[in-house]
């Protein structure tokens, strides 16, 4: 009987985030039968040859690549260097700080997985990973029939996935019915499904996470609970296959809203949130933008993930001043949403609009704010973009070590007990629906 040696992370348990839930065991074995290395290359080709991935050769071959290098070469790392010139055939000469070929490809095929096992791929038998922040493509192999009956839009489904045992594993799970771009009419890309998995908070080490997160997260580590996030949920009406559009008060009925939509980005960036928490060994709690109230708005400390033309909870409480979401009021982008600079100083824009609503998307901008609570006692950090991607872009800067780094630099702080209220624009270049490069373009600190 022939073994192949690979890594694979296999999962005892699938379980919904819930409040409280923190992170989750994965156990990693590197003996499997060679039957189950074939299973593993018959998902591939069968993701090759999805309509996801149809007209997508470099994402198909890409996908190849890496997962015949994870099982051939279990444990050795794929340089961003060997994909450019081996798969997109670049130069010898490739730099990838001038090239970001191979990152925005990596995003795209990451977009690309979540939507076929959020699709037509969620009772496959097999998921295919490409976890954030690495090249290495991983098996996990589903352990509960459940899973596999779950219907794609049903919380009931989840619910009673999430009330099983649990072995303490986190399978993090959020409905994404559509990819939502403030300004323009969403259109559904069905279920996409994030998954997320790390070590037990308990298990990790004290020095896990690089002192800058601690300097900047400080406010949202002592409070007396764990931390709200809360996600965008925008309301719909309509049915995804005989098209959607916003709610709109005015001629809709309530009974007729759609809530369990939100864009890609938040999925991601829900996901970035709970892994950065999980560095710092400390538990975030996830509510959708719908089930928010001004309870947890004056009892606990929140996150808001998303803009307010999405996350309607962030219209109940202070919100940011120096820096406003709002929609262009004439004009040839009239009704679009931008971000406007309520007292721009010298060589500054009055206001910061995206490129374009026509696809695709070039540029956006997006705004990270931390702002007293409801209860002052409290703190509310606020990251959105005018777009889903944008809204993934400044949750990355706040959750990467060196982009977080520049925007203590920028406010002057080194120690916690400096950070105060503060609101940043962030400028955000996107290549093929991935933010690949953000950075600062207006600050203002020490508000009141």
């Amino acid at each position: 009987m022939g073994f192949d040696t690979v890594t694979v992370s296999k999962y005892s348990d699938f379980s919904r985030v819930r409040p409280g839930s923190a992170s989750g065991v994965k156990v990693s074995v590197t003996l499997i039968h060679a039957g189950e290395k074939e299973t593993y290359l018959e998902q591939i080709d069968k993701l090759v040859k999805s309509h996801v991935l149809h007209g997508s050769e470099s994402l198909c071959k890409m996908l190849q690549y890496l997962a015949h290098h994870a099982l051939n070469h279990p444990g050795v790392s794929v340089k961003e260097y060997q994909i450019a010139t081996e798969v997109f055939g670049r130069p010898t000469d490739f730099d990838p700080h001038l090239d970001a070929t191979v990152r925005v490809q990596a995003g795209r095929l990451r977009a690309k997985l979540a939507e076929y096992y959020g699709g037509v791929g969620h009772d496959d038998p097999v998921v295919v990973e490409l976890p954030k922040g690495s090249y290495a493509v991983s098996f996990h192999p589903r352990s509960l029939e459940s899973v596999a009956r779950a219907t794609p839009g049903s919380y009931a489904a989840l619910d009673e996935l999430a009330k099983q045992p649990s072995a303490r594993n986190l399978i993090f799970v959020i409905i994404v019915l559509g990819v939502l771009l403030a300004g323009s009419i969403a259109v559904n890309v069905g279920l996409a499904w994030a998954r997320r998995s790390r070590q037990a908070v308990a298990s990790l080490p004290a020095d896990a996470a690089p002192p800058v997160f601690h300097l900047f997260w400080q406010p949202f580590l002592n409070g007396p609970e764990e931390p709200w996030v809360v996600f965008s949920n925008a309301g719909f009406i309509g049915r995804p296959e005989t098209g959607m559009r916003y709610f709109n008060p005015a001629k809709d009925s309530p009974d007729h809203i759609l809530d369990h939509y939100t864009g890609v980005g938040e999925v991601l960036a829900v996901s970035d949130l709970d892994h950065l928490f999980g560095q710092m060994r400390h538990r975030i709690r996830i509510k959708r933008g719908s089930l928010f109230t001004l309870d947890d708005a004056k009892n606990n400390d929140l996150i808001f993930v998303g803009s307010p033309a999405e996350n309607l909870a962030l219209t109940e409480i202070p919100n940011t001043q120096e820096f406003v979401f709002q929609r262009v009021p004439s004009g040839p982008r009239k009704g679009d949403l931008a971000i406007f600079n309520m007292h721009p100083k010298a060589g500054e824009r009055s206001a910061f609009l995206p490129s374009p609503p026509t696809p695709p998307l070039a540029e956006d901008y997006s705004i990270i704010a931390l702002i007293h609570g409801l209860n002052p006692a409290r703190s509310t950090l606020i990251l959105a973009g005018t777009s889903t991607i944008g809204t993934q872009a400044a949750v990355e800067y706040v959750c990467q070590p060196n982009s977080l780094q520049e925007l203590l630099r920028q406010l002057d702080v080194s120690n916690s007990s400096e950070l105060k209220p503060f609101e940043a624009v962030l400028r955000v270049q996107v290549r093929h629906d991935v933010p690949v490069e953000s950075k600062l373009v207006a600050v203002r600190k020490d508000l009141p």
